[in-house]
């Protein structure tokens, strides 16, 4: 389907990939930069996860989707020569790039409506998770892990788990469901920290939290490792599970007075919508520059 654009009347063709749009067809007269959020996750690095999880890592169903996954791998490996420069979200999606593509990329993070988010100094008691409640995401393992503590967490969000979620969740849980964006912000802003445990690419809402001035706990691979500062805006935990978070949360608890919100809300702000038009513009024009003269040889 993406290779039935037309796209020839075009100078400069700019993609934004998540899986297929990378393979767009161009001509050798036109620039394609592709920005790319992720290799195919499903399809590669995440490819037997994703299968276990689903249910579709054995019968019918199964060889089904490892015929088509199969064949969508073969189809993106072929089409990483149509792109002229890959610019990567992160520097964890920059070595993705190169391990899947062999290709090298520059890194420009993507946008965070930081400015949508007001510094509170003024926390209160309870700790907030938010994520759409699908496996990778692992609301599932925050929560189990708080319900052996008698510490308030606050969980935001719904989907498939909700319901496995719910099953694992104390006393001292209380799943919100779907928040509006005013709500998120509110409960962000009062919260004593943001907990994160999935393996992100980049990673929006650690950064949302920190411009709220409010410190994060993470899983320290991903993304969150690039706009998280251990021991300054927030904490990791370097095993996904409840022992190691727990431990995390833990020393935050003794060193709670070293998180200053305002030096944590600057942290955000290198992540704003603003810098990334910028960054994004400048390296667009400076390519095409570069092609342009290419093209004059």
């Amino acid at each position: 389907a993406i290779e039935q654009f037309d796209l020839s009347g075009y100078d400069v063709v700019l993609s934004s990939s998540h899986a297929v749009a990378k393979g767009v067809l161009t001509h050798s007269n036109q620039l394609h930069i592709a920005y790319v959020h992720t290799p195919i996750r499903y399809a590669w690095d995440l490819y037997h996860q994703y299968l276990r999880e689903s249910g579709l890592d054995r019968g019918l169903k199964g060889m089904l989707a490892k015929y088509f996954l199969h064949k969508i791998r073969l189809w993106d490996a072929s089409t990483a020569n149509r792109v002229d420069h890959y610019v990567a979200n992160s520097r964890y999606i920059a070595r993705r790039i190169k391990k899947t593509y062999g290709k090298p990329s520059d890194v420009i993070y993507p946008p965070v409506d930081v400015d949508k988010f007001t510094l509170r100094e003024a926390k209160e008691e309870f700790y907030l998770t938010a994520s759409r409640m699908v496996p990778y995401k692992k609301i599932d393992l925050v929560v189990e892990a708080f319900s052996q503590t008698d510490k308030k967490l606050l969980v935001i969000g719904d989907g498939p788990d909700m319901a496995k979620i719910k099953s694992k969740a104390g006393k001292n849980v209380e799943l919100l469901g779907f928040a509006s964006d005013e709500t998120m912000a509110d409960l962000m802003g009062r919260a004593k920290a943001f907990v994160f445990a999935a393996e992100e690419d980049f990673g929006i809402t650690p950064v949302e939290a920190q411009a709220c001035g409010t410190p994060v706990i993470c899983f320290g691979r991903g993304g969150a490792r690039e706009t998280v500062l251990d021991g300054e805006s927030g904490l990791y935990f370097m095993e996904q599970n409840t022992k190691e978070l727990l431990a995390a949360v833990a020393k935050f608890e003794q060193n709670y007075d070293k998180f200053e919100p305002v030096k944590i809300r600057e942290n955000s702000l290198k992540f704003s919508r603003a810098r990334f038009e910028a960054e994004i513009k400048s390296y667009v024009e400076k390519k095409y520059e570069e092609f342009k003269d290419g093209l004059n040889d």
